[in-house]
């Protein structure tokens, strides 16, 4: 029996483990017919079907199931020698990664500025979005990794701890006058202007609401946090932002309101597939963890 070459076994762990082939292909800079042969030269090598094609999406077949573990280990023993007595020169190829709003504003020119000096040739294609989203997207591997408000419930996914970011209720002062602690009484007045649902930010929200038994208030959600502090300055309602913003451009004429209790602080955590065992995974995470603060004021 001829024996499987390493390419055949990359082809098929990613096709087994990304939402679809298109992905898979994505992942390893083929197209999809060039993936599809390497897995049907792999199953010709084995001698079995290792995808059921019949359906709209190819699954695993019972030998397929059996088949990934075993891939898998032999993929973690060559990363582990090639990072062992590998050249190190830097990594390249493609990195697509995922980060909220927040990081977009604050740390992630410092660390694509990072990674661009230390790796040279890697792509990187840096995407937006709510934490909800970017999960999805690092689980359906469309993404190489993400750095999103707290730890992922998905099996498929690992979360490593990297940072911390803190808020404090604001307002405009025209709005509350003298007051400077948030009561029920004041928010029932007022609209609470926040980010939508799927953003991390809803986690300390509903904590603080639950904790001070408020139930359903007068929301006014917007996606962009520049117009979140835009509607706050305005007085159109109550909200919160990172406190770093207290004394700069963002949060401009807005007033400081104490609360009890206090809003928690916003744990992050890098997100990527379990079974990722490229050297560019554990390189990144360590970079992130170097460079990432959301404690810088805004210009």
């Amino acid at each position: 029996m001829s024996t499987p070459t390493l390419k055949q076994l990359d082809a098929f762990y990613w096709a087994a483990t990304c939402a679809n082939f298109a992905t898979a292909a994505q992942r390893l800079h083929l197209s999809v017919s060039s993936l599809s042969k390497r897995i049907n030269e792999l199953e010709q090598v084995l001698g079995r079907t290792l995808f059921d094609r019949s359906g709209y999406r190819a699954t695993l077949t019972q030998d397929g199931e059996s088949l990934l573990p075993t891939a898998l280990r032999v993929l973690e023993s060559v990363a582990t020698i090639q990072d062992t007595f590998g050249q190190h020169n830097g990594l390249s190829g493609r990195l697509r990664f995922g980060v909220g709003e927040l990081s977009a504003m604050t740390w992630l020119p410092r660390f694509v500025a990072a990674v661009q000096k230390l790796h040279g040739q890697l792509q990187l294609e840096p995407h937006v979005d709510v934490g909800e989203a970017l999960e999805e997207k690092v689980d359906a591997g469309e993404l190489d990794f993400a750095v999103v408000a707290g730890r992922s419930s998905r099996s498929s996914i690992v979360s490593q701890p990297v940072a911390e970011a803190r808020f404090a209720w604001m307002a405009a002062e025209r709005l509350v006058g003298r007051q400077r602690t948030l009561t029920p009484a004041l928010l029932a007045r007022h609209a609470l202007v926040t980010l939508p649902a799927g953003s991390g930010v809803t986690r300390i929200l509903d904590e603080w609401l639950l904790a001070r038994g408020i139930d359903s208030p007068r929301h006014i959600t917007c996606n962009n946090w520049f117009a979140v502090a835009g509607m706050l300055r305005e007085g159109v309602g109550i909200g919160f932002l990172p406190t770093a913003w207290e004394a700069s451009r963002a949060g401009g004429t807005l007033v400081r309101l104490t609360s009890q209790p206090a809003l928690s602080p916003l744990h992050y955590a890098f997100q990527w597939r379990r079974g990722d065992l490229r050297a560019t995974i554990p390189a990144m995470l360590a970079l992130v963890r170097l460079h990432v603060a959301f404690d810088v004021p805004l210009a």
